[in-house]
């Protein structure tokens, strides 16, 4: 049978009793304080009883057969993890485009994580995944101290202790960008500790499943986009992991920017230009 679980993390709108008047159509709507998204997760799955798990954030939309299509793929693959398409929009979600990303394709777990971390981009956004419940019943679930980027530590835990991930094409993830108060839009220092918590975790979660030079070079490459995205915030954080790609071995991984910032960059290097950035 199909559950729709909604924990109301002490919402102070109407998503509540929105979300009640689906009741006859097998919505079950719990109520709690604020506590975050892992916390609202993790009652959630307390609550779940299916076979498999799929977490949906409120900035998602799902192409209507995406379950269908996922639940097919792990028919004979009870100890996988199904991966889905995605694609961003803003307002209408026709203007999603779907193109070939990292990640599409079967793959044991180590092998797809080096795939889709090999840009320092990774999409682990929670609907993408299909996730079998007695997974996450070994693995443990979502680590509440985490809030910006919680999801990357989450998933490379998850996956590593699965069989691999299976991708299903068509099986899609609108998901919306700029949506005002998101939580990836939030980079408060707290914030900016989460991310540090949760980059640093998810590393070390591969690289206690396999440590050789192409597993610490895909570590030093998030760990240095982590770098590139925190300048000049939290300058102590930001130094412990400079310290910690330079032990990893280094990475080659540029920072991102228009011509602007490139050609600053190439005259006074990416901290000089990253300044200039957040002063204009």
């Amino acid at each position: 049978a199909n559950e729709i679980i909604v924990v109301n993390d002490g919402s102070t709108d109407r998503s509540a009793e929105i979300a009640r008047s689906f009741a006859n159509h097998g919505v079950v709507v719990v109520d709690q304080s604020n506590r975050g998204q892992c916390a609202a997760c993790n009652r959630a799955l307390s609550l779940a009883r299916g076979d498999l798990v799929k977490f949906v954030d409120a900035d998602d939309l799902l192409s209507p057969d995406m379950i269908e299509r996922q639940i097919r793929g792990l028919i004979d693959r009870p100890d996988c993890i199904a991966y889905g398409e995605w694609a961003r929009f803003h307002d209408d979600p026709a203007a999603a485009e779907f193109v070939s990303r990292p990640g599409a394709g079967d793959a044991p777990p180590v092998e797809w994580l080096l795939d889709l971390w090999h840009d320092g981009q990774p999409m682990m956004q929670c609907a993408l995944f299909l996730i079998p419940r007695n997974l996450l019943a070994r693995t443990g679930g979502w680590d509440e101290q985490l809030s910006l980027v919680n999801d990357f530590e989450f998933f490379s835990r998850v996956v590593l202790a699965s069989g691999g991930v299976v991708f299903t094409p068509g099986a899609r993830l609108y998901y919306r960008s700029g949506l005002p108060g998101s939580l990836s839009g939030r980079k408060s220092a707290a914030a900016w500790r989460s991310a540090f918590l949760s980059f640093t975790t998810g590393t070390a979660h591969l690289l206690a499943a396999e440590n050789t030079p192409r597993t610490r070079r895909a570590a030093a490459t998030m760990l240095q986009r982590l770098v590139y995205d925190m300048y000049p915030s939290t300058p102590a954080l930001v130094g412990q992991l400079e310290a910690q790609v330079a032990e990893l071995g280094g990475t080659s991984l540029p920072p991102l920017g228009g011509r602007g910032f490139h050609a600053v960059r190439r005259l006074l290097g990416w901290k000089a230009a990253r300044w200039l950035q957040v002063w204009a």
